[in-house]
Parts: structure tokens; sequence; C-alpha cells
């Protein structure tokens, strides 16, 4: 059984690298030991927004008077909540299965394992009782959560993202250790569910590598909300009554009836004949070059297993890179300049491209226009009395270089910025173009004038 490509782990890289493979005419077989869509799919992405949503509808009907709307005997209930977001990823999933079917991927259900590398260049895979054969590797067996070394957590029965995703019952106070991505969207999906929710986070500002500013006022917002922030504080310990928290030699006790840890994600190195292959690694990743080559140049690596841009949509592009390179069509290399980050918490942030604080690290000179989100009649219209900003980042010949979002809808939004990055658009080039009216869209353009 021999095939052009071979490609471990089912996830957005690897679903879209076997896709893309036989659409250029290459065999290709997809192992996956879990189910196909991976992490992102059936325990992260696709699952959280659905659930958020939930929260979010919830929330709108709460102050649906603001709107004229008036609702009695509101309430929600979180087992039909689970049971949607149940039905979506099956759903998806069921969606992926069929595209792989009908594109003639053959896809194996198991736990795939590199046994050999021969002289010329084929790499034997072994899964279950049967031998594979294969010219090209792809590897994207995506990260798994990082649980950090807290003194007494493994003694308590604590939340990773995967627990809380499945959980029918609400805490009455919730612990989040962590304030990134994955800790404020769980923080804002049980304070609308009227949650006790503190974050502790190690850093000064919550969603680390985000816009300081818009982050800042983002943390505002929720801490209107009743949410309990933590910043610059670490875990020291936890127990079964309280976790305890230490900062600058001053230590404090914080009670709750679940913790979640959500301090991050790393890639999966262990497990599939990695250390056969004997490739060079970058931080906590396999280090690749602009065609996700690795340093073997017939084994590929897309993914959060590069341990650079553990995002969905970055692997997917990144798949696409690595085919293309394989099949010898055309295409641009691999560029990260601009990758779109969102949260969605309610509101959404996002943003591409540069910060601030990168830029001034590194004494980069640039210029900045912003502009609140009220100056968009549309945004106005349908986020009463919401908060929000455009931050738009210019270099010195006045290329757009970085954006930032703040207000709904702005997971939407941010591709526009991405796309004018990517081309290198100046700020004349940007606002030329015409944004219809009314949308949240055209504060885009006006920030710009």
């Amino acid at each position: 059984m021999k095939y052009d490509v071979a490609i471990i782990g089912g996830g957005p890289a690897g679903y879209t690298a076997a896709k893309r493979a036989v659409c250029n005419g290459l065999s290709a077989i997809l192992f996956e030991k879990n189910a196909l869509g991976g992490v992102c799919l059936n325990e992260g992405c696709v699952p959280t927004k659905t659930l958020l949503y939930s929260a979010k509808t919830y929330d709108l009907i709460r102050h649906s008077a603001k709107y004229g709307v008036n609702v009695e005997n509101l309430s929600f209930d979180l087992g039909k909540m689970i049971a949607r977001k149940n039905k979506v990823v099956k759903k998806l999933t069921a969606g992926i299965r069929m595209k792989m079917s009908e594109g003639g991927v053959e896809v194996v259900n198991g736990e795939a394992k590199v046994v050999d590398y021969l002289a010329d260049g084929t790499i034997r895979i072994v899964c279950g009782a049967d031998l594979y054969e294969t010219n090209h590797l792809l590897l994207c067996t995506g990260s798994e959560t990082v649980v950090p070394p807290i003194p007494g957590l493994n003694e308590v029965d604590f939340w990773t993202s995967r627990e809380a995703l499945q959980s029918k019952e609400l805490p009455s106070s919730l612990v989040i250790i962590g304030g990134g991505v994955i800790g404020m969207e769980f923080a804002s999906f049980y304070n609308s569910l009227g949650v006790e929710v503190h974050v502790v986070e190690m850093l000064d500002k919550i969603l680390g590598p985000m816009d300081g500013e818009l982050s800042g006022i983002l943390q505002n917002e929720y801490a209107k909300k009743g949410i309990q922030f933590y910043l610059n504080y670490r875990v020291t310990a936890v127990d079964k009554e309280s976790i305890l928290l230490e900062k600058g030699g001053e230590t404090i006790r914080l009670s709750a009836e679940k913790v979640l840890v959500s301090v991050g994600r790393k890639p999966v190195m262990d497990g599939f004949g990695v250390e056969l292959l004997q490739l060079e690694t970058f931080k906590s990743g396999l280090k690749v070059n602009s065609f996700m080559q690795t340093s073997r140049p017939n084994v590929y690596a897309c993914g959060d297993l590069t341990g650079y841009s553990l995002l969905a949509h970055t692997a997917v592009r990144e798949a696409e890179v690595a085919i293309n390179h394989i099949a010898g069509k055309k295409d641009r290399q691999m560029s990260y300049k601009a990758i779109p980050a969102v949260v969605y918490t309610n509101p959404e942030i996002a943003g591409v491209g540069r910060t601030e604080d990168e830029l001034q690290k590194e004494g980069v000179p640039y210029s900045v226009k912003k502009l609140p989100m009220a100056f968009s009649g549309r945004f106005v219209a349908e986020n009463e009395m919401g908060n929000g900003m455009c931050k738009l980042i210019l270099s010195e010949d006045n290329k757009l270089i970085g954006a930032h979002l703040l207000g709904n809808p702005a997971s939407e939004l941010i591709v526009i910025a991405g796309i004018a990055i990517e081309k290198g658009l100046t700020a004349e080039e940007l606002r030329s173009f015409i944004f219809p009216h009314p949308t949240v869209g055209e504060i885009i353009k006006e920030t710009l004038f």
C-alpha cells in the first residue's frame, strides 16, 4: 500500500492537505486516531463558538428592552446548549468525512507511527497491523492543553477546555487560570450565564500579544459585568477548598467551586515516531521552511506542530502551501505577516499585523489612526450603548501594517484589513474602495480619513 502523500492527523491542516492532494492528482491517505476535525472542530474553535453564540443570544434577549422588545420569564437550558453544540460538531465532522470519501482520500482511523526511513526517501508507517509506504509525509498532529505543575492541582477535579465544553451543570463560581484567548472566551460564556468568575493572569494584561489598549478596554467591560481580574498574580497552590495566589510577596486565597486551567497549548511531538526521523526542532515545535518542509525535504509539518501560530486558519493555509509544493504547483510561500487573531467574547476583539508594543520594542516608526465604533451608524443601530474602537497602524510610507478592532462583528471585518496588509496597500488605496452603507465595516474607511 503505497501513496504519494501520507498525512498523520485529521485536523484542519490534515483534512485540507488530503483534499488538496487528490485535487492535484496525488494519491493520499489520512490517519486520524480520534475524530476527523481535530481539536478545532471537536473540542476547540467550533464547540466554543457554538456555546458562545447561545450565551450571546441570551445576553441580547436579556437586554432586549433597550431595543423596544419586552420579554418575560426569560430562562436558559444549559443541557440544550450542550446538546446543540454536539449536534453542530456531529454535522460538521460528518461533512468532512463525506468530502474525504467523495474526493478519493483513504481515511484510516487509528494511531499511525513512522517505523522506517529508507535510503531512497521512502517512509514506512504502521497503523494497527498494516504497513504503508509514502514518498511524502505530512505531520499534522496538532496540539494539547498545557497543564502547569501547580502543587495540588492534580489532586482536585479541575477542568480544561475539554471538560468545560461537556459539563451540563453550572458551577456557582469559577476560577480561570490564564487570561488568554481560551480563558477569556470561557469567562465570557460563564459570566453571561450568571456564574461568579475570577480570572488569574501572570502577565500585566489579558490576551497576551493582542493590542494592549483594546484588551484593556475589554477587561474594563467585563469588570463592569462582574468578572474579577487578578493580573500579575501567580498561582502557587491549589487544594479542594481554595486557590493560593502570590504577587510581589503578597498572598491571597480564592475560593471557587471549579477551577479551569487555560494557560495555553503545546505541539504534540510524541507517539508517532518523530524521533526516528530525527527532525530539527525550533522552540516547542518542528522547524520548517517557507514551504513547510522540515529538515528532511520530503517530510512536511503543518498546523500547531510547528509551534508558530496555533490557529486553525493558519494551519489550513500551511497545508495548501505544503501540498502545492509537493505537487509542483505554483504558489506563494507561507506568509505570516497578516494572520488574523480573534477572541469571540461579547464584544469581539480581533487583530492582524503589527501591534504598537511590537513596533515600540523594535524602534520602528509608525503612526496610528483610531476611531470609536460609534462612528458607524450600523454599529450604533445594533449595539445600544455598545463600546468599541477601530485602531489602524500605518508605516512611514503610509502602508497599513496593523489593524485592531473591538466591537461586534470584529471577527468578520478583520479580514478586510488582513488583505490590505498582505497586499501592501496604502491608506489612500484602501480608502478608495467603496464600502456598502450602512455597515460596521465602513469604520475602517472612516478611520483612514
